[in-house]
């Protein structure tokens, strides 16, 4: 097994053996969406519902020789409509997760927050990156990357417990966050070093749970052991986080590129906050991203499956 997807081989191998998840697929009406639903599909992980136009996306099957006979499709007139029909799949237990096809981002996150008729939970919904980064023991979990702009404080809260939580369903033996900046010092003139000491305290005073947290750190001393016995830092997390928790989206995204790009990272990626995984996928995924990305929402809701069931 190479060492690249070691990680990803794992965690694919061991969802293809739970009951395939049953998974809304918004749109699916380019040859990257629905091969990705195929072949996932193929592996065990997936039933897909394909949601979109049929007549689009049987001839985009027929002209790529994509198999999708044994795949139910809910026949909607445009994108919009898709994304509100997979969202009421949701609603009403028929899908455990959703998967974005060809359409906006915007157009299927605007179905899910939608008040009346979404999957609203009480918390904020954040994307996580779960990287299988070849160098590095641990999968990592980058936070949040792709949907929350410039979140606040508060907003950090649900980012920070919806990231623990992903890494309980990954089934982490010990979640380790570092709470990111350019340093490693408490310092008034960079709001992000105070927000993360305000997170570790919330912390200590058990309002954000299940992990050990600590912050702020700079990626070197977050990574790396001897980069944290450099600078003196007494820590759990120093230098050996798997959790990474960004400051903001710029440079969540700029550090998840770089590990992708330049380190040859693969980056599975879902959505959280919602009352099931939200998978975004992009026509430019890999398709061992796609299948990692669905085993991960697969973990996801299995956890909850778990969760609701020992609640009951």
């Amino acid at each position: 097994m190479e060492r690249k997807h070691k990680k990803w081989h794992q965690l694919i191998d061991y969802c293809s053996r739970l009951p395939p998840m049953p998974v809304a697929i918004a749109h699916p009406c380019d040859q990257s969406s629905l091969e990705g639903a195929a072949h996932a599909a193929e592996m065990g992980l997936i039933a897909p519902i394909l949601v979109g136009p049929r007549q689009r996306i049987e001839a985009v099957a027929r002209q790529h020789g994509i198999r999708i006979d044994a795949f139910p499709i809910v026949d909607t007139p445009y994108s919009q409509a898709a994304a509100a029909a997979a969202v009421q799949l949701v609603r009403e237990g028929k899908a455990e997760a959703l998967m974005k096809g060809s359409l906006h981002t915007d157009e299927l996150m605007g179905a899910v927050v939608r008040r009346d008729s979404g999957l609203r939970t009480g918390r904020r919904l954040s994307h996580c990156f779960v990287m299988d980064v070849s160098e590095y023991d641990d999968a990592l979990i980058i936070t949040d990357a792709a949907v929350n702009i410039a979140p606040t404080l508060e907003e950090k809260v649900d980012i920070l417990q919806n990231a623990i939580d992903l890494g309980h369903a990954l089934m982490f033996k010990e979640i380790r966050v570092a709470i990111l900046s350019a340093m490693e010092t408490v310092n008034p003139k960079v709001p992000s070093t105070l927000e993360a000491a305000a997170l570790c305290k919330m912390v200590d005073r058990h309002q954000i749970t299940g992990a050990v947290v600590d912050g702020p750190l700079a990626l070197d001393n977050a990574i790396d052991p001897e980069a944290a016995k450099i600078k003196q830092i007494s820590s759990p997390v120093a230098g050996r986080a798997n959790v990474l928790m960004v400051p903001d989206l710029e440079a969540g995204n700029m550090l998840a590129k770089s590990l992708s790009f330049l380190a040859g990272a693969d980056a599975a990626g879902v959505v959280l906050g919602a009352s099931v995984p939200i998978i975004l996928t992009s026509r430019a995924d890999s398709t061992m991203t796609r299948l990692a990305s669905c085993a991960v929402a697969a973990r996801v809701a299995k956890a909850r499956r778990e969760q609701t069931k020992n609640v009951g």
